[in-house]
């Protein structure tokens, strides 16, 4: 069982880091929530279906061209709409949320997907042996991609000078802008990160999940508390948090089979049990409007 949990926590709480980063990201760089960010994850998984089932093309050909597809459309949302209102939270927050629900609706179209689930085909089959419990090559291949995107995008912030970009921006815009960094144009980049990584865990995560046009929600729910928990700016809060609710939703899983449905109140109550102790967060990040 111990084995279970390990490996099933560490693929939960992978999946869960690339979505935090992401939407981590693009609040740091542009001062904005995201709710539509699990529904570019959730466009990814119905594009490589889309693209493998429908169409015919190759899996590895329709997992690439879905995730550029949703980054492309991702960047496109937000210099259409929600950069024009990006300075004003609480109409983003609205727009994000009725952007997440449109693409709901269009998926639950007749002439689109309908209410059906539907599943992807496995990039490789087969299984292995690892600590006496059996793990499909599915598994192992999703966790190992996690583990080279997220060093990726550390790479990417820390070592290069877009990612300095980024993190100025993130840290003091104004400060940013007048250092002769293009603010606007470094939040559209970090929106196309955003999305990618979303639609890289959509990619990862649709060969071992049932796909339905409502799979957005909860994932929606646990990055947010994921980055609460961490601390909202924070990408190593964000990491952290990742692994710490996607080892609790798997504990209580293992542990309390019939209380499965439970685990992502498991996880929110542990979000909010820090938040009373620490309310910024583990590792709060303070933004030049909060000095």
């Amino acid at each position: 069982m111990i084995e279970g949990i390990i490996i099933t926590g560490l693929i939960s709480g992978g999946v869960y880091a690339l979505l935090a980063v992401g939407f981590s990201l693009i609040f740091g760089a542009a001062r904005i929530i995201n709710l539509a960010h699990t529904a570019f994850y959730m466009m990814a998984a119905y594009l490589i279906f889309t693209f493998a089932s429908l169409l015919g093309l190759n899996l590895l050909l329709s997992v690439i061209l879905s995730i550029v597809a949703v980054t492309i459309i991702g960047v496109f949302t937000y210099k259409l709409v929600i950069d024009r209102v990006r300075g004003r939270e609480t109409t983003a927050l609205i727009v994000t949320l009725a952007l997440a629900i449109i693409i709901q609706e269009v998926m639950l179209m007749p002439w689109a997907f309908g209410g059906h689930f539907l599943r992807v085909p496995s990039l490789v089959s087969g299984y292995t042996t690892i600590m006496g419990i059996r793990v499909t090559y599915q598994y192992i291949l999703t966790f190992g991609m996690v583990l080279i995107i997220l060093l990726g995008t550390w790479a990417l912030l820390m070592k290069t000078r877009l990612g300095i970009a980024i993190r100025s921006t993130a840290q003091d815009r104004e400060v940013a802008n007048l250092m002769g960094i293009n603010v606007a144009r470094t939040g559209m980049i970090t929106m196309a990160i955003s999305v990618a990584l979303a639609a890289v865990a959509g990619a990862l995560v649709a060969p071992l999940a049932i796909l339905s046009p409502h799979m957005w929600m909860h994932p929606l729910v646990m990055i947010m508390a994921i980055v609460v928990l961490g601390g909202l700016g924070s990408i190593k809060g964000s990491l952290v948090g990742a692994f710490v609710l996607g080892f609790a939703e798997t504990l209580v899983v293992f542990l309390v089979p019939s209380g499965a449905f439970l685990k992502g109140s498991v996880a929110l109550a542990i979000m909010l049990a820090v938040i009373l102790i620490r309310p910024e967060g583990l590792f709060g990040v303070a933004f030049e409007e909060e000095r």
